[in-house]
């Protein structure tokens, strides 16, 4: 029977009359146990939380730094508690004591204990706190192993081409979803993600709850999620900020020029479906509003297929992979005309109104004016021509698509 991940780290925190913390193999924070610490009431309930344990929590996992911290204590090839001291530069304040949690000697997860000096490492308590991660150690590895086999159904299901083999990965996808198949789902597609990084550098689908299955495709992570309502895309949301916070994964990419595509990797989220059926045409717009997110520099670098504009058209339009901008604008796109283009794109994005177009860049009407009549000189376009401007719009638009 399957145990919940609170309820057993809940045991252990019972059994030690310690808080308890249960984390992945790449510490992405599962489950932790309430703690009632602090001033006061710390000589009772044990030593109070430090910045490595808040962040743990607020944030769901721990640093790379953190992370090298503990493992060079050897925590990946121990088979039973470890005593870590604490290391204040390193931001430890208080020691650990860490149970590893494995499975036939595979290490899955670790389960934390702040450490106040009263547990001997040869406590008998201890000893049961173990047979609880041994039972940890064993959910972990079959959550894994299952969801090694959603994702490859999920892998096979988003195929652009239908078929039998499509028909069947849905089907089993059906079933290895149960319930929530059955319910409202979205998509989330995170890119750039290269079909040879490791899957462990995304959280696990038991450190993100209503995440029910993902696999990397079309150099892209989709990751699939269950919404609690059928209009309340928050819990798509918070998947795809974890996702976009991942190991390796900038929060906050490095600044660009101003009108430059964002740097760094960007979600998107599909409109929501109640059919699995519908997954490739999901994956699509996951994929293109993440692409979209990227052109248009959304804030956090998420962007959703319905709020997307134009976007939703010039994403379907097959592009070839470097090849050339239409030949009106290609003069235009040349670095030493990053403004000229900027003002153009700003020009036609206020539908046409030189008083909020000067006024979003900053500019004298009279200067918008000069650089509108070089505009026209370069691409050879008359901008008091609907069709024109149109091309150049969408010129502009699809190069931010890259």
């Amino acid at each position: 029977m399957r145990e919940d991940y609170q309820a057993l780290i809940d045991e252990v925190s019972q059994l030690l009359g310690t808080p308890a913390t249960l984390e992945g193999r790449d510490f992405s924070l599962i489950a932790f146990g309430a703690h009632e610490g602090g001033d006061d009431e710390e000589q009772a309930t044990g030593p109070a939380l430090d910045s490595v344990r808040t962040r743990t929590i607020l944030q769901r996992r721990s640093t790379p730094a953190v992370r090298a911290f503990f493992e060079s204590y050897g925590i990946a090839r121990a088979d039973g508690p470890v005593r870590i001291p604490p290391d204040p530069a390193a931001g430890v304040v208080h020691g650990r004591i860490c149970l590893p949690v494995r499975d036939r000697g595979v290490v899955h997860g670790y389960i934390w204990l702040l450490d106040d000096g009263r547990l001997e490492l040869t406590d008998p308590r201890l000893a049961a706190a173990m047979a609880v991660a041994g039972r940890t150690g064993a959910q972990l590895a079959a959550d894994s192993r299952a969801e090694e086999r959603t994702a490859g159904l999920l892998h096979a299901a988003l195929a652009e081409r239908g078929g039998a083999a499509r028909d069947e990965a849905v089907a089993g996808l059906r079933t290895a979803l149960g319930e929530a198949a059955s319910g409202t789902l979205v998509l989330v597609a995170v890119l750039p993600w290269p079909e040879e990084e490791d899957p462990a550098a995304a959280p696990p689908p038991a450190a993100l709850p209503r995440l029910a299955a993902q696999c990397v495709r079309d150099g892209a992570l989709a990751a699939l999620v269950r919404l609690r309502t059928p209009h309340g895309l928050e819990a798509a949301r918070t998947a795809a900020d974890r996702l976009l916070r991942s190991p390796g994964r900038p929060a906050t990419p490095p600044a660009e020029p101003e009108g430059a595509a964002r740097p760094g990797p960007t979600a998107g989220l599909s409109s929501p479906r109640t059919d699995l059926a519908d997954l490739p045409a999901a994956w699509r717009e996951a994929r293109a509003a993440a692409r979209a997110a990227a052109a248009a520099s959304r804030p956090g670098a998420l962007a959703e297929w319905d709020t997307i504009g134009p976007y939703r058209m010039l994403t379907g339009i097959p592009r070839t992979p470097g090849s050339p901008p239409d030949p009106a604008v290609r003069e235009l796109l040349r670095p030493t005309h990053r403004e000229l283009a900027r003002t153009a794109e700003v020009f036609l994005d206020c539908a046409g109104q030189a008083g909020r177009a000067a006024a979003v860049l900053g500019i004298h009407r009279q200067t918008l004016y000069y650089r509108l009549s070089r505009v026209e000189r370069l691409t050879g376009l008359d901008l008091d021509e609907g069709e024109d401007r149109l091309l150049l719009h969408m010129a502009l638009k699809t190069e931010r698509l890259g």
